[in-house]
């Protein structure tokens, strides 16, 4: 099983030709209201992939909050813990450009108020993972990492949004999970340099953990207990990179907790990932194990 604890979000999401400059308004389309957050978001696309999934979370008592929930619902993602609170549920403000990148700002309301005392009545051991990222409280995050130790769990953290972090944090973590400017940002603080390639090396060995680095277009880099992968990426036309990231972190989590090995779960979590950019939003852009294998397939045959 893997347990995912973190943020749900709505997400507002525009297209635009450009993003706007500081003081200019610009015509977009129509906006879009999507259900969203990281951690609901990895929780979704593990459960797509296959895995038993629990949710840890929040939402607010606005009229947001089932429309928050609807998809992890729908899939069968277990909500017993998910905790409702006084005032919002979380909301992202997203733009995405003409050519698929994206602007977010994110308003965390609920997500303020995720605890890991919510994680006590969880059902888990040896065998299963915990899945945290960069949306709720570090504090509260370094105590479910504690938890999932205390338990034995494979403890997975991905640093998004890039945040600083302490080294006690770290330290609780068996495999990191960056893109390249999180990665930057990781490396700077270490002292690190070189290329993504050598410093994914060099971290994992300084920092005593599995590292994963995803490269966009170009793929993704993992160094963890030894193991070397890549997978060089899978060329497609994005209509919206929302959720691109998060897709890759729950295919792989779901790939791990399969048994599989790393470089399956490495080129699982890339195709997952570049099946979410030909789709608008977050969730409803996140791929089922049928559409990730048969994308695989496809790319067998060319």
């Amino acid at each position: 099983m893997i347990v995912v604890f973190g943020s749900v979000n709505i997400d507002l999401v525009s297209k635009v030709e450009r993003f706007p400059h500081p003081g200019e308004t610009i015509a977009g389309a129509d906006h879009v209201v999507a259900a969203g957050g990281k951690g609901a978001n990895q929780a979704l696309a593990a459960r797509r992939m296959g895995a038993e999934v629990a949710f840890i979370g929040a939402v607010g008592t606005d009229s947001f909050a089932d429309l928050a929930l609807a998809h992890l619902h729908a899939d069968g993602v277990h909500l017993d813990h998910v905790v409702t609170v006084d005032g919002v549920t979380g909301t992202a403000f997203i733009t995405v450009d003409a050519v698929g990148e994206n602007q977010i700002v994110l308003s965390p309301g609920a997500n303020a108020h995720v605890r890991a005392s919510a994680l006590e009545d969880v059902v888990a051991g040896p065998g299963d993972s915990l899945i945290v990222q960069g949306e709720v409280s570090m504090t509260e995050t370094e105590k479910a990492l504690v938890w999932a130790k205390g338990r034995g769990l494979t403890r997975i953290f991905n640093l998004a949004p890039a945040r600083p972090v302490s080294a006690r944090l770290l330290s609780l973590v068996d495999i990191l999970i960056v893109n390249e400017e999180e990665l930057r940002q990781v490396a700077q603080r270490s002292g690190v340099h070189g290329g993504a390639s050598d410093v994914v090396e060099k971290l994992a060995a300084d920092l005593g953990l599995g590292v994963v680095v995803t490269l966009g277009a170009q793929g993704a880099i993992a160094h963890v207990e030894g193991q070397a992968a890549r997978c060089p990426g899978f060329p497609v036309d994005p209509v919206d990179t929302t959720g691109a990231g998060d897709a890759f972190v729950g295919a792989f989590a779901a790939a791990l907790d399969a048994g599989l090995r790393l470089e399956i779960a490495v080129r699982q979590g890339c195709a997952a990932g570049a099946l979410a950019c030909l789709k608008q939003g977050a969730q409803p852009s996140l791929p089922t194990r049928a559409a990730v294998d048969a994308f695989l397939d496809k790319q067998e045959l060319v």
